[in-house]
């Protein structure tokens, strides 16, 4: 099945260059390919000068690896995912938007269930977690850290 992912980077401008430092990919009618969304987070954290191979971005790669996930597994119709790298390049602004008007729910820790865990993941990778409703959905936003951290 074709995925029919648009995806449209815009130019930022910061001190040092002008390059795309945010991009947005909406899934219109197909469900979201979560590698394809890996991949979004992976090109631009490389044309914002990390190697996609660093701790911090792994990090981006499993929150959006989860967001969306989510995003597909409970609410239904199309789904967006808006990166933004901040203008000094220390953080990830990681936001998807569905169709669910129900806000994501922690679930208690029980290591005996299967499923449920994403959140928690989440939230400890961020820096920054909520979600926003919206008229037709909600925005459920992360922002996770682009600066090293001694064990990278």
């Amino acid at each position: 099945m074709e995925n029919s992912l648009k995806q449209q980077a815009r130019n930022v401008r910061t001190a040092r260059a002008r390059r795309p430092l945010a991009l947005t990919c909406t899934w219109e009618r197909t469900v979201p390919d979560i590698a394809e969304a890996r991949r979004a987070v992976t090109d631009l954290l490389r044309q914002a000068g990390l190697p996609p191979r660093r701790r911090v971005a792994e990090d981006a790669c499993l929150v959006v690896s989860e967001l969306v996930t989510n995003a597909v597994r409970h609410a239904p119709g199309p789904c967006s995912l808006m990166l933004s790298v901040s203008p000094d390049g220390r953080s990830l602004r990681i936001t998807v938007r569905d169709t669910s008007p129900s806000l994501p729910l922690v679930q208690p820790r029980d290591p005996g269930r299967i499923g449920g865990h994403g959140l928690h993941l989440v939230r400890s990778l961020s820096i920054r977690f909520h979600a926003t409703p919206r008229p037709t959905g909600k925005d459920v936003t992360a922002t996770v850290s682009l600066e090293d951290a001694d064990h990278d």
